[in-house]
């Protein structure tokens, strides 16, 4: 090589590397967004991201660790607290469309403010239901509210209420207390004719829950609640309580859904609460599907052996009840009750804590060992005398509500728990003998966690990151004409 052709080479390093310094220090910096380069913002940021990824990266790590140190110093329930009594407004945003794999468009708009705290875990959320026309809205702290027009107005108009008489601050805040990740929220809100009807985890007693229903009529002013008196007993949330059998507590592990059944009786799921031997209790309301008489409070039991319903439809033109439950560690269930099966003396029997297709968290362990003698979780139901489900699936998808289509073609949603990508709606029918075929699935990318279908639409209350560092919820809509 000659000596000539090399000091060329030098020369070209040298520039380059000045002009790499340059650049990487005036674009690929923190004064990118302040410099009077010939370049949008948009491609600034191209350049910063793509030829300077360490500085990009690492202003992108140091911008999350400041917003999660800001995060950690709000307390979210009392802004929510403070937004609920301040009777403003909510508002929507509308999100970018995209295609699903059944060629149907989900619009998505985005709950800007209010919705602050999650019903469990990480996430806010809500519920979603229809009085005539107008959508309610409820969020997981009583924040409740309708539109008339939520795409047009973009805009929920809050309505107010009572329901911190019923669950409030004190019980809010005993999440944040605790450091344990107890979910003490409300459970659902539903709609039938003139009235509303709100599931919510009940302190009854001090640190002893179970789960209420309070209702009132519709007023799009103010709605005054009362509690509808079925239930007194609870289950201590301390472990170490000599009255807390199975030693564990989790008020994830509610149900709640509520249906309509006739003009005087609703259906409520209430879940185990982890305390799973009340599941096959009769004299428990607890792992059971209820037929509550909305007029004395009186009730009986449709159906036991539940872990934790979360989704449950009544098909009254098949005369048949579709519910849905969180399994264990894998195990999520679809149920078919037969309405003409219903004995009051003999409640239809599902199984749990006996039977299931999942396993006890943690798997076939030492530590578990006492567990699986008490609770086996037998792979066939009706081996053992239980009613099989429609569908399990496992390992979990984090089911949700279940609603009908039409005819005998339902959708069941899901927020992906063992399956953390697994956040979509699946698609099934019933054949001639109530079994279930042609599931589809239908992924949405989001948490689903309440669903509805309206006016020929299904309207989904999602809780999905929107912004770069913080989940919020927002309502989709998916048209099925």
């Amino acid at each position: 090589m000659s000596k000539k052709f090399s000091l060329v080479i030098i020369i070209i390093i040298i520039i380059f590397g000045l002009s790499y310094y340059f650049v990487n220090s005036v674009i690929g910096g923190q004064k990118l967004d302040m410099t009077k380069l010939p370049f949008t913002l948009e491609q600034r940021q191209f350049i910063k991201k793509y030829l300077f990824p360490h500085k990009y990266y690492s202003q992108k790590n140091k911008t999350i660790s400041q917003q999660k140190e800001q995060i950690k110093s709000l307390n979210f329930t009392q802004i929510e607290y403070d937004f609920k009594n301040s009777y403003a407004d909510i508002y929507l945003q509308p999100l970018e469309d995209f295609a699903l794999s059944n060629k149907k468009i989900l619009k998505r708009y985005k709950i800007k403010n209010g919705f602050y705290t999650a019903i469990f875990g990480l996430r806010p959320g809500g519920y979603i239901d229809f009085h005539n026309n107008n959508l309610f809205v409820l969020s997981s702290r009583g924040i409740l509210g309708f539109s008339e027009n939520m795409t047009d107005s973009l805009k929920i108009k809050q309505i107010k209420n009572n329901i911190y008489e019923f669950i409030g601050l004190e019980q809010f805040e005993k999440k944040e207390k605790s450091g344990k990740n107890y979910s003490f929220a409300i459970r659902d809100l539903f709609i039938h004719k003139n009235k509303i009807y709100i599931s919510y985890t009940d302190e009854i007693k001090k640190d002893c829950w179970n789960t209420s229903v309070i209702y009132g009529d519709i007023n799009y002013k103010n709605i005054k609640f009362q509690k509808l008196k079925f239930n007194e007993k609870c289950i201590k949330s301390d472990v170490n309580s000599p009255l807390n059998i199975d030693g564990e507590f989790n008020n994830g592990s509610s149900g709640g859904r509520i249906q309509s059944f006739d003009d005087d009786h609703i259906l409520l799921t209430v879940g185990c609460y982890l305390s799973r031997y009340l599941a096959q209790d009769k004299n428990s309301i607890n792992g059971k599907v209820l037929k509550i008489n909305i007029n004395n409070s009186n009730y009986e039991i449709v159906s036991m052996g539940h872990r934790n319903p979360q989704g449950l439809f009544f098909d009254k033109e098949n005369n048949i009840i579709i519910e849905s439950e969180h399994g264990p560690m894998g195990g999520d269930e679809v149920n078919l009750i037969d309405i003409k099966m219903i004995n009051e003396d003999k409640p239809l029997n599902y199984g749990w804590a006996i039977s299931s297709a999942g396993e006890h968290y943690g798997g076939r362990v030492e530590k578990n060992i006492k567990k699986y003698k008490k609770y086996p979780l037998y792979k066939s139901h009706s081996e053992h005398g239980f009613i099989e489900p429609l569908k399990s699936f496992v390992p979990s998808i984090g089911i949700s509500e279940v609603s009908k289509v039409r005819e005998k073609n339902y959708v069941v949603a899901s927020m992906g728990y063992d399956r953390p990508g697994d956040k979509s709606l699946y698609f099934f029918d019933l054949d001639d003998q109530n079994k279930l075929k042609n599931l589809k699935q239908v992924q949405i990318y989001e948490r689903i966690r309440d669903l509805k279908i309206h006016n020929n639409k299904i309207y989904l209350l999602l809780e999905g990151p929107h912004t770069a560092f913080k989940w919020s919820p927002s309502i989709g809509v998916i048209s099925l004409n």
